[in-house]
């Protein structure tokens, strides 16, 4: 017997029957720019025409790969790219797997990059309660510096297996053995080189660790951890064998450790050998302003999205890599040359006329990533809230129809569906902490085995570390995921102006970048339709909020479209307006630009 499904999905259903003839009485609040814009409905994404697309660009790839996929035999194998969007205030990377959006990453150009950055800094305060240190780095908030995070080797990691040690000879001056040592070795105004683990999340400052790490393409680097290993991930006995005599054969200086990645399975030394030179001039480069530098002082951050692609996401298994924008493809080619150069042939740089998140049906699946809800094949629905403690997800039968003869079996299939798409979910939203999934209640303790075992088998590729804990009698799921940066949503929504924090609305920096957007496709359509058109004239109806970025930090942006198109841009603001409301008018024909 499904209880929480029949109460509570017949409840739902019954409330969104009510709102929508609510909305059907009312149809001129579209128009209406001063009340909010409606929840947009869930999007059934058609997964075997996505797969159809995939499979006809797959045909298309460079003929080595193509050669190279004949050779190895590998017909069936998921073809996978990587789109990358560049625009004038994020840049937007998306890997897809048969056409399907797995992986979504955002990086705000106006932004620093504080994840993975090393600080020089200086202790502002000790906290034996809290068995804590607040160190000034030179950021609004104190970084936050757990004791345990200042340990020599705190940083150990399970699905780490240690081969070799590298230890450095003890010196006896201010040598940590134990967290009793830390306030002797490390005082009030004494100065500390800290790596920031956690980017700062609402009121918390970013948290932080002296056990620095410098992630290379199949190397990890740690300067002063004196311990090298092994991915667990790589299972294969050989190849473990293998990377062994690689790790001790590899020039490392006294106190160094390296970690292989998963990512160096099947690579050979000369591989390793290059990834750490490279490593080893990067950590050179940030000794050096260490010394010279007084605290608090910034010594190095990560490489943006674009390096991060080339470093991360550029994997064997990736079949092509399209960009949209020629300077990030000349850079990426750079970076690629450095690292992988055989890679270079999988990327190219994409002209065309339409966005290319469009062209590739990336735009629609993302806006599924800001919704409260996200159907299922069969018929079912998960509704996800994100909360100051926690992730709330609830499974439910949605709009199917079972009966007595299918009631069971749908019961265990939209558990399936769901335990799939929460894991895909997560990943998209950059969903972290910890994660409660509500399934529909299964009796059969076979069943939520099943299920258990296919959320395991959804997550086994999360980067991300996690633990997934087995459904339990009240048919909860319990999840704690990593997260170091805030949720996706965090990005692109600020608290509401009108309800004094209780609700969100979109930043007028979103809003910016959607209002130049939708100019941006107006350009493309008068091209298409009108191709001997001299100028295009333009009038925006909007909130003064978003005009004011507009004119202000985006101001030259605006310029720069006008110039280039041959753009006549005019603006009309009024604070009746709602701020994610605004409207874009061709003055010519007096059409609405959708």
């Amino acid at each position: 017997m499904a209880r929480n499904t029949k109460r509570r999905s017949r409840y739902s259903k019954n409330r969104r029957n009510h709102s929508s003839k609510k909305t059907e009485k009312n149809p001129s609040s579209k128009n209406n720019l001063s009340l909010p814009p409606s929840e947009p409905s869930p999007i059934l994404i058609d997964k075997k025409e996505l797969r159809e697309g995939a499979l006809e660009r797959a045909k298309n790839r460079p003929i080595f790969e193509r050669i190279l996929t004949l050779f190895r035999r590998e017909s069936n194998k998921d073809y996978k790219e990587l789109i990358i969007n560049t625009e004038a205030l994020e840049r937007r990377v998306a890997r897809i797997e048969n056409g399907i959006l797995q992986g979504f990453d955002v990086e705000r150009l106006d932004e620093d990059r504080m994840v993975g950055a090393i600080f020089k800094g200086k202790v502002q305060n000790l906290e034996p309660g809290l068995k804590a240190a607040f160190v000034d780095i030179g950021l609004e908030k104190n970084a936050f510096l757990h004791y345990w995070d200042m340990l020599p080797g705190a940083n150990n990691d399970p699905s780490i297996e240690i081969v070799r040690q590298n230890k450095k000879k003890s010196t006896g001056k201010n040598e940590i053995k134990s967290i009793k040592d830390i306030p002797k070795a490390f005082p009030i105004g004494s100065e500390i080189v800290i790596q920031i683990t956690k980017a700062q999340i609402g009121s918390k400052g970013p948290r932080t660790t002296t056990n620095l790490s410098l992630p290379g393409r199949f190397l990890v680097m740690m300067p002063y951890a004196g311990q090298c290993g092994i991915s667990r991930k790589i299972e294969d006995k050989a190849e473990r064998a293998r990377l062994k005599r690689i790790i001790a054969n590899l020039s490392l200086r006294e106190g160094m450790g390296v970690i292989i990645r998963t990512a160096g399975q099947n690579k050979p030394e000369r591989f390793f050998d290059r990834d750490l030179n490279l490593l080893k001039k990067q950590w050179d480069e940030i000794e050096a302003k260490m010394k010279s530098q007084d605290s608090p002082a910034f010594l190095y951050e990560e490489p943006d999205l674009i390096g991060l692609t080339a470093r991360d996401f550029l994997t064997d298994d990736v079949d092509r890599v399209q960009v949209d924008k020629k300077e990030d493809y000349n850079r990426l080619l750079e970076t690629i040359q450095l690292i992988s150069p055989k890679s270079k042939s999988k990327v190219s740089f994409f002209d065309e006329e339409i966005p290319i998140f469009e062209r590739f049906n990336v735009e629609r699946q993302i806006e599924q990533t800001f919704m409260r809800r996200v159907l299922l094949p069969s018929g079912g629905e998960i509704v996800m809230e994100e909360t100051e403690a926690l992730v709330s997800i609830d499974v439910n039968t949605g709009s199917h129809k079972g009966d007595r003869k299918d009631g069971k079996n749908f019961i265990l299939q939209a558990n399936i569906e769901a335990a799939m798409e929460v894991a895909r979910q997560m990943r998209l939203r950059n969903l972290g902490g910890l994660v409660i999934v509500d399934f529909i209640d299964m009796k059969n303790k076979g069943d939520q085995r099943k299920v258990h075992q296919k959320m395991k088998s959804a997550m086994a590729e999360d980067k991300a570390k996690h633990n997934i804990l087995p459904i339990s009698q009240l048919g909860i799921m319990q999840i704690t995921r990593q997260r170091h940066d805030e949720s996706n949503s965090s990005g692109i929504y600020e608290p509401c102006p009108y309800c004094n924090g209780r609700g969100i609305v979109k930043s007028p920096r979103a809003m910016s970048i959607e209002i130049q957007r939708k100019i941006s496709n107006a350009i493309s359509r008068s091209k298409v339709t009108d191709p001997t058109s001299k100028e295009l004239r333009l009038k925006i109806f909007l909130h003064p909020s978003n005009l004011r970025r507009l004119r202000g930090p985006d101001s030259k942006l605006i310029e720069r479209m006008q110039q280039n198109y041959n753009l006549s841009l005019s603006f009309e603001a009024a604070d009746t307006y709602h701020v994610e409301n605004f409207k874009v008018v061709e003055e010519t024909s007096g059409e609405e630009v959708k």
